[in-house]
């Protein structure tokens, strides 16, 4: 055992380090840009506040075109993109863009069907009140908060999944040592033990987000609709 740690402790480390890095920036990014194309989705749709059948179906396609691309295939196609904006196809910086691009729709409709849980109820309230519509979407992304951060877990643990995939391409982490050390060198304890920190990871994904609901459902959507 410690013969193990001496030669692959370091390099699981790394490893774990690489995987939490393109997790992370890949979920920040994937909400920053999943999370407007949610509300354009749900906001767009029939009995929306921006209903527009025409556009909401168009939009709609290209989410689920985004969505039926398997990911190993995306990774391949964005290389080009990929060098372009980042400035290299290999490596874990470079994973987090075709990362981001392959859960952007994921979270799309992650957002869409969070804001679907919302009672109409809610935003006839605020309609009747007078408020704008920009007010109205604050509103419904305040009430079905607790909804998206299950959501963030989901995402997050998908993200995990697919960053060992980007690791069979270059993009390094725990996916990329399972591969190399586990597979090709057969070492299948590097890979056991890969394996077994990527499941510690997702159960660890599973634990913030309880204490983050129960503290932001104290928020009201009527603070956001009276400030003072």
């Amino acid at each position: 055992m410690n013969e193990f740690w001496a030669q692959y402790g370091a390099l699981l480390v790394q490893g774990t380090k690489d995987t939490l890095y393109m997790v992370f920036l890949s979920t920040f990014f994937g909400y920053v840009l999943g999370l407007p194309m949610g509300v354009l989705l749900y906001s767009t749709g029939k009995g929306g506040i921006l209903e527009n059948k025409p556009f909401n179906t168009v939009f709609s396609g290209f989410v689920n075109i985004l969505r039926s691309f398997p990911f190993i295939i995306l990774i391949v196609m964005l290389i080009p993109a990929t060098r372009l904006i980042v400035g290299q196809a290999i490596g874990r910086t470079a994973a987090v863009f075709p990362l981001t691009i392959g859960c952007c729709p994921f979270v799309a409709r992650l957002v869409q069907s969070s804001l679907r849980e919302i009672d109409k109820g809610v935003i006839e309230a605020c309609q009747c009140m007078g408020a704008k519509k920009g007010t109205i979407i604050k509103v419904i992304l305040s009430e079905s908060f607790p909804s998206l951060i299950r959501g963030v877990a989901m995402t997050a643990i998908t993200l995990v999944g697919y960053s060992a995939i980007a690791g069979s391409v270059g993009a390094g982490g725990l996916g990329d040592i399972a591969i190399r050390y586990g597979y090709y060198r057969r070492t299948p304890s590097v890979m056991y033990r890969s394996v077994v920190i990527i499941l510690v990871i997702v159960c660890a994904t599973e634990l913030p987000k309880i204490q983050t609901e129960e503290t932001f459902c104290k928020t009201s959507y009527k603070h956001l609709l009276n400030p003072e």
